[in-house]
């Protein structure tokens, strides 16, 4: 059954959590993944403009490696396109992908009642796919999660045994950004305890509190650039497309 949104006097705003604090060990560049050029940009960058034309938000959060001297000045650029871009800052983010969102969260001013969480590693995400899971979340839906259906077989398994080969119509991929009312959000992270099982997307953490997590379709656009082969289609996208994702060129 549906979980109704609380209702949160004053909380009417609409935030978004740009997590680009990870490694990028597996793409294999040495330094960190957000700052890797796909087109000529940083994947940041493409996450951030995306995130900017598809004008939910009005407060952006942009969660970024410590130390790093090159994502400030990308984060700047962008915030200073002018008329229409929201209000960016940035924090730094911890060891785990939740203490980097939970960073995010804390930055937040208490008028947001609603945050999405985006992952700058899905930087062709198209901007509607930020407005369909907005839009979702303001119709009372506690959580929501952009997903697509699953083409291949899955097989579960233990050792080098298969132990079950579950119906792949039940299933789903999930992308990003998740939507989320934010104070169940802040209390999700708030109720996180250490040492507990690995988090890989924060509606994990909603549906730990047993608040539902309804879905929304995805886009195969918003794949995650992890591997050099992530990054050669990624590419091939954005010189097929002639203009980054979320431009007027493309929209």
């Amino acid at each position: 059954m549906p979980l109704n949104k609380p209702q949160q006097p004053g909380r009417t705003g609409v935030a978004v959590i740009v997590v680009a604090a990870g490694s990028g060990q597996r793409l294999g560049h040495g330094i960190p993944k957000a700052r890797v050029l796909c087109g000529g940009l940083t994947l940041l960058e493409h996450s951030l403009r995306a995130v900017v034309a598809s004008k939910v938000a009005e407060h952006v959060v942009v969660v970024l490696p410590a130390h790093d001297d090159v994502l400030p000045d990308v984060v700047a650029r962008v915030a200073a396109d002018g008329p229409g871009t929201p209000r960016i800052l940035t924090v730094t983010g911890g060891a785990t992908r939740t203490s980097s969102v939970s960073a995010g969260l804390r930055a937040l001013p208490d008028s947001i009642g609603t945050v999405l969480v985006h992952d700058a590693a899905r930087a062709l995400t198209p901007p509607g796919v930020f407005a369909r899971v907005a839009a979702a979340v303001s119709t009372d839906a506690g959580a929501v999660i952009p997903v697509l259906p699953v083409a291949d077989t899955i097989k579960m398994i233990e050792g080098d045994l298969v132990t079950r080969t579950p119906d792949r119509a039940a299933l789903r991929a999930v992308q990003t950004p998740q939507g989320f009312d934010a104070v169940a959000l802040i209390d999700a992270h708030a109720s996180t305890a250490a040492g507990g099982p690995a988090i890989t997307d924060d509606a994990m953490l909603m549906e730990a509190l047993g608040i539902p997590v309804h879905v929304v379709d995805g886009d195969p656009l918003a794949f995650k650039v992890t591997t050099p082969l992530d990054l050669v289609i990624a590419e091939a996208v954005l010189a097929r497309a002639g203009a980054p994702i979320g431009s007027p060129a493309t929209d």
